[in-house]
């Protein structure tokens, strides 16, 4: 009996949870077990890793500054003037007439040059003029400072030093002066002054996606893709190019305004476009002369390149804005 009640005495230890069933193993229709799932956190982190979360083409901000909106609703409105230009102009640009020097006017809105000319016909006009030679311009500084970029970006070493060296030598001079000397080596012609315009813009365009491919080389997915046996073209094309997208749109906006300011400089010094064919800058070189007389012949070219040049900047800060990386996280 003592040990009896000894043993009831004594407490008894708790009894532990019975431990949970595992998980059921996922079964295919074969009658074979199936693979469990991939994690897709750690898969969409890898991924996030490697590329952006959005592309470039549609950024998460929007186009909060209403500069950019404006810019975008000038440079459209120039490119419609410069397209319907023969619907617009009430006359022909080159047409000469005996009514010189006349004052704005109902039929002459912006009145009329030393020749007769209607100036609101030959400032039409002159859009295309202007819009032709900065896209070409922008267009060879950008092929040009494309394949300098990345050449000196992707291989490094001796190559990307002296490509350097020379993009900071054309640094050194001012870029205006600069085309002046190209023009001028040229021949004064329209095609010579783009080549110019172009020449001198493309160091910029190198120094830049340069920068842009450098960041890009220092990111892992470049050096997985070496070890697994991937051309360097291939690298190029797919994880350099994409990245340096948006930087190159925004570069290629501001630096159009520019290209039409320096066609109007060199038109203005008889470098660029030559006459009679309608251009900004010619038309204010040759109003000089009548400044006291007839004002508008120089007063509306001017606000013409005033206005464009300001469009295509306040274009490129609105893109600079919804394209910047740092805002597109966001």
């Amino acid at each position: 009996m003592r040990s009896t009640d000894e043993t009831q005495a004594q407490p008894q230890a708790p009894t532990e949870a019975p431990a949970p069933p595992p998980d059921p193993v996922p079964v295919s229709a074969h009658g074979r077990s199936a693979a469990p799932a991939p994690d897709r956190t750690n898969a969409l982190a890898l991924g996030r890793a490697g590329r952006p979360e959005r592309p470039w083409w549609r950024p998460s901000a929007q186009w909060k500054n209403p500069i950019g909106l404006v810019g975008a609703a000038i440079v459209a409105l120039t490119i419609l003037v410069a397209i319907a230009a023969p619907l617009l102009a009430p006359y022909d640009p080159d047409a000469q007439d005996a009514e010189r020097l006349l004052p704005p006017s109902g039929t002459h809105l912006m009145g009329t040059d030393e020749l007769g000319r209607d100036t609101f016909s030959r400032i039409v006009f002159g859009a295309r003029v202007s819009l032709q030679v900065g896209v070409v311009a922008v267009a060879i500084a950008l092929v040009a400072g494309t394949a300098l970029g990345i050449a000196a970006g992707f291989f490094g070493g001796r190559l990307d030093a002296w490509l350097m060296r020379g993009v900071d030598i054309m640094f050194a001079f001012p870029g205006l002066v600069l085309a002046i000397v190209i023009a001028g080596l040229l021949g004064a012609s329209r095609t010579n002054a783009m080549i110019a315009i172009g020449v001198v813009y493309a160091p910029a365009f190198a120094r830049v996606i340069r920068g842009s491919v450098l960041a890009v080389m220092s990111e892992p997915y470049v050096d997985a893709g070496r070890v697994v046996g991937a051309t360097n073209g291939r690298l190029v094309r797919l994880h350099v190019l994409p990245n340096i997208v948006a930087p190159v749109i925004v570069m290629t906006s501001v630096y159009l305004s520019s290209a039409i300011l320096s066609e109007a400089a060199l038109s203005f010094l008889g470098l660029g476009t030559q006459p009679p064919e309608p251009s900004w800058g010619g038309m204010l070189n040759l109003a000089r002369t009548y400044m006291e007389l007839a004002p508008w012949m120089a007063i509306f070219p001017g606000l013409a390149i005033m206005v464009v040049v300001l469009g295509f900047n306040f274009l490129g800060d609105g893109l600079r804005d919804v394209l910047d990386p740092r805002l597109r996280t966001s």
